[in-house]
């Protein structure tokens, strides 16, 4: 199967649909101006009822009557070039593949962690991500009390990558009592030089023409530049039990903090002075020392006295990106593209706390990681499966997970949002599958499409085959867009006898108006027949008759599905046949999710509340029951009052969960079995959108052992 690389077959079409658009656009963007100022976000209103003498009713008063006079000179050439355009969407491919090629100097690196290299015995682990971003024209997101599109399209791409390019970072406390060590201390390590790990406030290389992502590393061992002081604990004036980078008990003499001799390259030290003979890295008695702790070597268990980063009962995993050293022939790293494929860590997150300033547009500017805080939890021990024990970690995170690796993305719809956010992708994320779907009357199209599926999938694997299938059951306002199923094939690796490894990703966005239940359980039959016709059809590599089938190590269905299990009026699809095929890892059964389940769907009159304006706030709302009943909207109940704040009336479960991540557990290799490894609700998109986010990290085990 070819994968498209541009919108149409021949450079000629592309010439006429390029000049079609040229001619429409100036109508389009008049039109959108001219709605936008009708309907005002709560932002602006706010702003506007604090100084109700500003410019801005004067402004929408002077552009009202601007907009509509240049709409209307700007008709007849659009009315031309939409009879240009619309006949040629019949020959419009349903998506576009693009890949961005490493620079000269990642390309001397060697290749990617993330590339197609032999598949290891013991099996691997793989990160995905759903995200809904409602990137609609700006007129129409404002009905979501959204504004300003193409500044969130950049923005989201920002923080994405900016999150999943973090290390992993995973801290286990054996003794509940014993956590004395400072989370800051890793920042001090980081930023002071450590090798192996990089940096922790690691970012994408800056490319030419950037917006200037990176910052200066700070000479403060807890935190870099752009770090607030007040939160630190050497500028603010703590005393030395609540040094960040020794527990209470140890000399200051043996602190870098409170003693001046530095040397260069150690994490401790800084770039001028000579070894010290109280330093825990250069002195002889910590040669045996743990593996897992940063300045350690690698023989002896965790928990030495001599160690100034941890105490005992402390056990630390930082990874960073190990490069096969088989040559992959058809991946290397992008910018950003820097995280470890190889670990079965799972990362919990190295919290990271944003110094950004709001803007006129209302949107925190975060897209720098300032202050890396890592996440502490105790050690399972002998933990087995059982009703009351998921057996895997689930978290409210204020960023995406690091080293994600597979990300789908709804309601990508404008197609100026798309490409700016595709620029950003593009840095940490290789292939990308975007412009999904069809417009005009073009196949499934029994309604003109406005609008095409608003589906983007960004991988870090490379892409082998794709294909695109419209729902042809929309209704109302959704059948003006090309809702639909977008279905992929990704090689992970290559087995000892030459079988590609394989994973399959579908991606989809459902019906969206309430009560249309049967609309959606037809739109998720056909979900797994295009998918079981998808994977027969490339089970086998094309053109190779005798060649061996790809053997598949995971199959994952990602997207908003406009239901949730809770809601009573969503009774016929929480008993649909998917949920017998694939696992929902936040469910109990038809009507009952799991106690530690989260709604993803934010009401978005609070939008811009200073409580949840930012990443960090809004993950501390959420996990606050009081908070949740705030800002979260609640599956419909007959007594549910108009507006959801304030209310009284009791509530079920924690929120609409509308956003799903399913996966196969069996049945895709005889011996093999997946198993989730952690399950996130992600608040790093904050601001920029009405949903939460989530994440799934899957392990794939071959029942094989590592010879």
């Amino acid at each position: 199967m070819v994968l498209h690389t541009s919108p149409y077959p021949s450079a000629f079409l592309s010439f006429l649909s390029s000049l079609s658009w040229a001619l429409v656009f100036p109508c389009y963007w008049m039109l959108d101006r001219l709605l936008a100022s009708c309907v005002a976000t709560s932002l602006e209103k706010r702003r506007h009822s604090q100084d109700p003498c500003s410019f801005l009713a004067l402004g929408v008063l002077i552009s009202t009557p601007l907009y509509l006079v240049l709409l209307l000179a700007s008709l007849p050439f659009a009315l031309l070039g939409f009879l240009l355009w619309a006949p040629l969407q019949a020959s419009r491919h349903p998506y576009i593949y693009s890949y961005r090629k490493p620079d000269a100097h990642r390309a001397e690196q060697g290749p990617s962690a993330a590339g197609s290299g032999e598949w290891r015995p013991q099996g691997r682990s793989f990160c995905f991500g759903s995200a809904n971003v409602c990137l609609l024209p700006d007129s129409l997101a404002r009905f979501n009390n959204l504004a300003d599109t193409q500044r969130r399209a950049r923005e989201v791409g920002k923080r994405i990558r900016n999150g999943a390019s973090r290390p992993q970072i995973k801290i286990y406390i054996d003794s509940p009592t014993n956590t004395s060590i400072s989370a800051a201390s890793f920042c001090s390590l980081a930023t002071q030089g450590f090798r192996r790990t990089s940096s922790l406030d690691q970012r994408p290389e800056p490319t030419t023409g950037s917006e200037g992502d990176s910052e200066p590393a700070s000479e403060c061992p807890v935190h870099p530049s752009g770090g607030s002081s007040s939160d630190c604990p050497i500028h603010n004036g703590q005393n030395t039990s609540e040094c960040p980078v020794h527990p209470s008990g140890v000399t200051n003499s043996d602190c870098p903090v409170h003693n001046s001799q530095n040397i260069a390259e150690c994490p401790l030290h800084s770039s001028q002075e000579e070894p010290s003979p109280d330093c825990p890295v250069h002195h002889p008695g910590d040669l045996q020392a743990s593996g897992e702790c940063p300045v350690h070597s690698t023989t002896a268990g965790p928990g030495s006295d001599d160690c100034p980063l941890h105490p005992s009962g402390v056990q630390i995993s930082i990874t960073s990106p190990e490069p096969e050293t088989a040559e992959t022939k058809n991946h290397r790293p992008s910018e950003g593209d820097t995280g470890s494929l190889q670990s079965r860590t799972a990362s919990r997150e190295s919290l990271t706390r944003f110094h950004g300033t709001t803007d006129g547009g209302g949107i925190t500017s975060n897209n720098t990681l300032s202050q890396h805080r890592a996440s502490f939890f105790k050690r399972p021990t002998g933990r087995k499966r059982r009703h009351g024990d998921d057996g895997f970690d689930h978290e409210i995170s204020a960023f995406f997970p690091a080293n994600l690796d597979f990300l789908c993305l709804q309601e990508v719809f404008d197609r100026r949002a798309s490409e700016r956010l595709c620029r950003q992708l593009h840095r940490y994320f290789p292939y990308v599958l975007s412009d999904v779907g069809r417009y005009g009357w073009k196949g499934c199209c029994s309604r003109f499409k406005f609008l095409n599926s608003g589906l983007l999938l960004a991988s870090r694997y490379p892409i082998l085959d794709a294909h695109y299938e419209c729902y042809p059951n929309g209704r109302g306002e959704d059948a003006l867009a090309a809702k639909g199923a977008l279905y992929a094939k990704v090689q992970v690796g290559t087995s000892h006898q030459e079988q590609r490894v394989v994973g399959y990703i579908t991606c989809t966005h459902l019906h969206a108006i309430e009560g249309d239940a049967s609309v959606r359980c037809e739109q998720l039959d056909l979900l797994l027949e295009w998918g079981a016709e998808f994977r027969r059809a490339t089970s086998v590599p094309a053109g190779e008759e005798k060649a061996l089938e790809d053997q598949v190590a995971f199959d994952v269905i990602l997207g908003d599905l406009n239901f949730d299990n809770c809601s009573s009026e969503d009774k016929l699809e929480q008993q649909h046949a998917i949920f017998t095929q694939y696992r929902d890892p936040c469910r109990l059964g038809p009507g009952e999710d799991k106690p530690w389940a989260l709604g993803t769907l934010l009401d978005t009159s609070g939008l811009y509340d200073e409580e949840v304006s930012s990443p960090e706030s809004l993950q501390k709302v959420m996990e606050n029951e009081e908070g949740r009943k705030e800002y979260l909207v609640f599956p419909a109940s007959k007594n549910q009052c108009p507006n959801q704040k304030g209310r009284k009336i009791p509530l079920k479960g924690n929120g609409r969960r509308i956003d799903y991540i399913l996966y196969k557990e069996e049945g895709l290799q005889p011996d093999w079995k997946v198993d989730i490894e952690e399950f996130s609700f992600i608040t790093q998109l904050a601001g920029l959108t009405d949903h939460l986010s989530v994440a799934a990290r899957l392990a794939v085990s071959t029942g094989e052992e590592e010879s």
